[in-house]
């Protein structure tokens, strides 16, 4: 998706001039509520996020790049799609991680330049502390939800996912 972010304009047409956007089909108006509605879930969950890393010892934006090596390790790039975070992004949080003895870069195999970044033990003791406080809080909530509806929700998020990374983040109609 390319994105074009343009200074504001100091001389905005009248309103009465301004084109009028197609309207909404029904699945579309419910899309923009799913949209609007997981900005306000994200806010909600990353301020959790940071109050469960802390138990840690660690921020929410070191927990998630650490939670995309807990399984293997992986290059910079491949976190980043991973965890959907930019290259960059993950760079500097990794060279924080390496700097604190939470993570260690390791030689990759398939790539001389591109090396692997692997969780070392303190990395993973930090993921296990936090694990104390999240299980329990996701326990609760999730009860609260319910098993069937968040099965059905983590559903329509993945089709969205999909249709997303399929290139339909916008298409101009």
């Amino acid at each position: 998706m390319t994105t074009s972010i343009e200074a504001p304009s100091a001389a905005a047409p009248a309103r009465k001039r301004w084109p009028e956007p197609p309207p909404h089909t029904e699945a579309g108006s419910l899309l923009t509520e799913v949209v609007m509605t997981t900005f306000r879930l994200n806010g909600r969950l990353l301020d959790v996020a940071q109050v469960l890393a802390a138990e840690g010892g660690i921020t929410a934006a070191w927990w998630q790049v650490i939670g995309g090596i807990l399984d293997q390790p992986r290059t910079v790039p491949e976190i980043g799609r991973r965890m959907g975070l930019t290259r960059q992004a993950v760079q500097r949080i990794a060279d924080l991680l390496v700097d604190r003895g939470l993570a260690e870069y390791r030689r990759n195999p398939n790539h001389r330049r591109a090396n692997l970044l692997g969780a070392t033990e303190a990395g993973y003791w930090a993921i296990r502390r936090i694990a104390l406080a999240q299980h329990p809080w996701a326990n609760r909530l999730g009860t609260e939800v319910g098993a069937a509806a968040l099965g059905d929700a983590l559903t329509t998020m993945q089709r969205l996912l999909v249709a997303l990374e399929a290139g339909h983040e916008t298409d101009g109609e």
